[in-house]
């Protein structure tokens, strides 16, 4: 069941108001949720990335179908850059498809305060509460700032191997580390695919996304959650390769997790929808697990 206060927060945001009533929205939200959902309380949706061979009108339709009510949307679906009009545009087609754009990202964050003050006064416009991140390490003084003003939470990825090195903020010990003397509002969005990715020949950084969570604590603003065979390098539907969705689930009500998930499947990009459907179907079980 979809609480009513994520619509009425997404139809009384606005590009003045929106951080505020989307605050008091959301946590409102994930409690009513938890009443009865088959999510078992979580905001989940989609990670537009998923639907990148697709425009963001066919995305909309195709996360509707799957009985999904939010989206985390990225540049290649309504760019950082767009005019006030597109935003507007972008933001009735949420409304007509009956979902909520939650996040937006990932966006990069450099020391250039101009730069991520655009960023920020983008997503106020679009409405959403996080930014999921991948922040240069001399960003922080300028994100300080920008978080607090505007209220829209830094939520920093890490994105999985490349090449012969490992990303930046590749774990949540390196995240947490730079993060934790700086504004409450920045924080992680942790990827459980690249997560799993870190193990890989030559790096072998076994990382379980499980134990992740629980070390960012309430530092967990968003996850991008997703299965991935490193054998074949590709991302699978949940359970088919190493994550253990029940025990990141319980991880996350452990920490007392307030933000969102989004499925994310870089695989199957021409018809992602029935893959994503499976995935959502051992979400489901999980939480019937966990009761």
């Amino acid at each position: 069941m979809r609480s009513p206060l994520s619509r009425r927060r997404f139809l009384k945001s606005s590009a003045v108001g929106a951080v505020g009533l989307a605050a008091a929205g959301f946590a409102h939200a994930g409690q009513e949720r938890k009443k009865a959902d088959p999510f078992g309380g979580f905001t989940v949706g989609v990670q537009s990335y998923t639907f990148r061979q697709f425009n963001l009108e066919q995305t909309l339709q195709r996360i509707q179908e799957l009985g999904l009510h939010f989206v985390e949307l990225y540049r290649g679906h309504l760019p950082v850059n767009a005019a006030d009009d597109a935003i507007k545009s972008a933001r009735n087609l949420c409304f007509k498809y009956d979902i909520t754009p939650i996040a937006f990202g990932v966006e990069g964050f450099s020391k250039d305060n101009a730069a991520n003050r655009r960023i920020f006064e983008f997503a106020r416009k679009l409405g959403v509460r996080y930014l999921s991140a991948d922040p240069s390490p001399d960003s922080f003084d300028s994100l300080d700032k920008l978080v607090g003003e505007f209220g829209i939470g830094i939520a920093i990825h890490p994105h999985g191997p490349t090449g012969k090195a490992l990303h930046r903020w590749y774990s949540a010990e390196v995240i947490l580390k730079a993060v934790e003397r700086h504004h409450r509002l920045i924080g992680t969005c942790l990827d459980t695919g690249h997560l799993i990715r870190a193990a890989q020949d030559p790096f072998n950084r076994k990382l379980d996304p499980a134990q992740q969570v629980r070390h960012m604590g309430q530092r967990n603003f968003g996850l991008h959650l997703k299965d991935h065979d490193n054998a074949k390098r590709t991302d699978v539907i949940f359970g088919r390769g190493v994550l253990n969705v029940a025990e990141v689930l319980r991880a996350l009500r452990e920490v007392k997790f307030q933000g969102y998930i989004s499925i994310e499947y870089e695989a199957n990009a021409n018809n992602p929808s029935p893959d994503v459907r499976a995935c959502l179907d051992v979400f489901r079980e999980s939480v019937r697990k966990l009761g």
